[in-house]
């Protein structure tokens, strides 16, 4: 039997799938793993089934040892995870595409509409005990039918959102490495278009794209002038794409009109502007926080790693 390291707590379908073939050390505690502990309990594993709170490096690859053949991430992200060194240890890396898309897509929504309609607002006005009364201008926001949304990053979430946005008589536009598929494009009547021009145009920009150094602050003082001040900034992507105390600046002076974000730069931190603000919307990343998405996620992550250790190609590998 090989011995599978998961590094925090995962539903127990995927630990009694993992067990049912292997010996598995799995971290129970609700609170995440210490540094020094998991490099120690990584020690002589075949398999490390990882949770993107969890950085896997040079350092807990070579505590692991060689005999490690994968590392299973839990999410469709990967930026907790060095690539390259996996690699060059001849180290199976995998992630967790297309069980999350939807539960994504409906985050994206949800921020886009509790940001344009203010819902957050309204919500602590009531909790906060404060008289209010129904007026025709009392917490007026923007509607959807008719505006465009730009979407930077056009994979399966960028699609799905795209996808909703179109039933609210959004227009679509996007920018990505590549074109989509021609059929998809005609069905959202979904425009390609430099990032310039969409952050020129968009009413809301939904950032879906992946983190690495290319697009590390993509979205920074300059993007951010260039957008309309009456457009909403979305983000269920990675925190550290935006400069956020450019954002914070932007949204305190009204340069543009509010933003919902369900990542953060250096989570859970939360830059401390936003605190002040009225105008943005904070979720803690629950993007995919579905009870039927993360039991998906969980099992693809136990299906990659069994794959693997019994020499076969997984469902769905990063290297």
């Amino acid at each position: 039997m090989s011995r599978v390291v998961v590094t925090g707590r995962i539903p127990e379908t995927a630990l009694e799938k993992l067990r049912a073939e292997h010996e598995v050390d799995a971290w129970e505690s609700p609170e995440s793993i210490g540094r020094e502990e998991l490099l120690r309990r990584v020690a002589g594993a075949d398999a490390v089934v990882s949770l993107l709170t969890e950085r896997v490096d040079a350092e807990l690859l070579d505590a692991a040892g060689p005999q490690l053949k994968v590392v299973a991430n839990v999410a469709v992200g990967y930026d907790n995870i060095d690539v390259p060194a996996c690699t060059e240890r001849g180290v199976v890396a995998t992630n967790t595409p297309g069980v999350l898309t939807e539960a994504t897509a409906d985050i994206a929504l949800g921020l886009i509409l509790s940001a344009t309609r203010r819902l957050g607002e309204g919500e602590r006005l009531i909790r906060s005990g404060h008289d209010w009364k129904w007026g025709m201008f009392f917490l007026l926001g923007s509607s959807l039918q008719g505006k465009t949304l730009g979407i930077v990053g056009m994979g399966g979430i960028g699609q799905a959102t795209a996808r909703r946005a179109k039933a609210f008589g959004m227009e679509i536009i996007y920018q990505s490495r590549r074109e989509i598929d021609p059929g998809v494009a005609a069905e959202l009547g979904a425009r390609r278009v430099e990032l310039d021009e969409l952050l020129a145009n968009s009413d809301i920009v939904s950032l879906h794209c992946p983190y690495g150094p290319a697009t590390h602050h993509l979205i920074g003082s300059g993007q951010l002038a260039a957008m309309k001040d009456s457009a909403y900034l979305i983000n269920t992507a990675r925190g550290p794409i935006i400069d956020e105390a450019a954002l914070a600046a932007a949204l305190r002076e009204g340069q543009i009109a509010g933003a919902g974000l369900d990542v953060f730069e250096n989570e859970p931190s939360v830059h401390p502007g936003f605190l002040e603000l009225e105008n943005v919307v904070l979720v803690p990343h629950l993007g995919s926080a579905t009870v039927e998405t993360r039991s998906a996620m969980a099992m693809l992550a136990a299906d990659n790693a069994l794959a693997v250790l019994s020499d076969e190609r997984p469902p769905a590998p990063i290297n």
